[in-house]
C-alpha cells in the first residue's frame, strides 16, 4: 500500500480512538454505567429523564397527519429487512465456511440500548428499536459484502466510491494487473487477521 495512504489511515484510526474516548467521557458525565450489554443510570438521572417523557395519549394526539400517513410505509420496510437479514446470514454461513472466510458475528452489529432511556415512551422506544435494527442490519450486511469483495475482487474502482467500507483502501489500484495477481492471495489471507483483531 502507498506509504502516504498508510500514514493517513493510521491518523484516522487515532482520531477514531480519540472520538471513542470523548464519548466514554460524556457517558460518564451522564452517569451511565455499562454492564456488558445493559445500561444503568443513577437514580437522580432517571428521575430527571422521566420529567421529559411524553405520555402515550398526548404523544399520539400530537402526531401530525404526515406522520400518521407515512408510518405504515416506514414500517412496511421491516419485512424486506428481515428477508435481507435471513439471506445474508444464510449466505455467510454457507459460503464463508466453504471458502474459509471468517464469519461476521451478527450480535456485534445490533445495539438496542435506547430502551433504557426513561424519557422515551413506548412508541418512541419501538421507533428507536426499528432504526437500531435497520442500521445494525445494514452494517452487518455491509461487513459480509465487504469480506466477500476482499476475497473475490479486491480492486478499487476507477470512480470515487462514496462511503467505502474500511477494507477498500487496501485494495489494488484500478488497472494494476500485476499487483492484482501478486496481492490477491495476501488480501485473502488478511481476512483471517481481520477477524482476529476484532476478537
Amino acid at each position: 500500500m502507498n506509504p502516504k495512504i498508510s500514514e493517513l489511515l493510521a491518523r484516522i484510526q487515532q482520531m477514531e480512538l480519540e472520538i471513542e474516548q470523548e464519548m466514554k467521557r460524556k457517558r460518564a458525565e451522564l452517569q451511565a454505567d455499562f454492564e456488558e450489554t445493559r445500561v444503568k443510570f443513577e437514580h437522580e438521572v432517571l428521575e430527571q429523564q422521566r420529567r421529559f417523557k411524553t405520555g402515550l395519549l398526548k404523544y399520539m394526539l400530537s402526531t401530525d397527519l404526515r406522520t400518521a400517513l407515512t408510518a405504515p410505509i416506514i414500517y412496511a420496510v421491516f419485512f424486506p429487512m428481515v428477508l435481507l437479514d435471513i439471506s445474508v446470514t444464510v449466505y455467510q454461513h454457507v459460503c464463508f465456511r466453504a471458502y474459509g472466510i471468517p464469519r461476521v458475528k451478527r450480535s456485534d452489529y445490533f445495539v438496542f440500548d435506547r430502551a433504557h432511556l426513561a424519557y422515551l415512551n413506548l412508541i418512541e422506544k419501538i421507533n428507536c428499536a426499528y432504526c437500531s435494527y435497520g442500521n445494525g442490519l445494514m452494517a452487518y450486511a455491509r461487513e459480509i459484502v465487504a469480506r466477500t469483495e476482499q476475497y473475490w475482487c479486491p480492486i478499487k474502482h476507477a470512480r470515487k466510491v462514496m462511503a467505502a467500507h474500511p477494507y477498500y483502501t487496501g485494495f489494488v489500484d484500478f488497472g494494476d494487473a500485476e499487483s492484482y495477481k501478486q496481492e490477491l492471495e495476501r488480501l485473502r489471507t488478511q481476512l483471517v487477521e481481520i477477524n482476529q483483531t476484532s476478537e
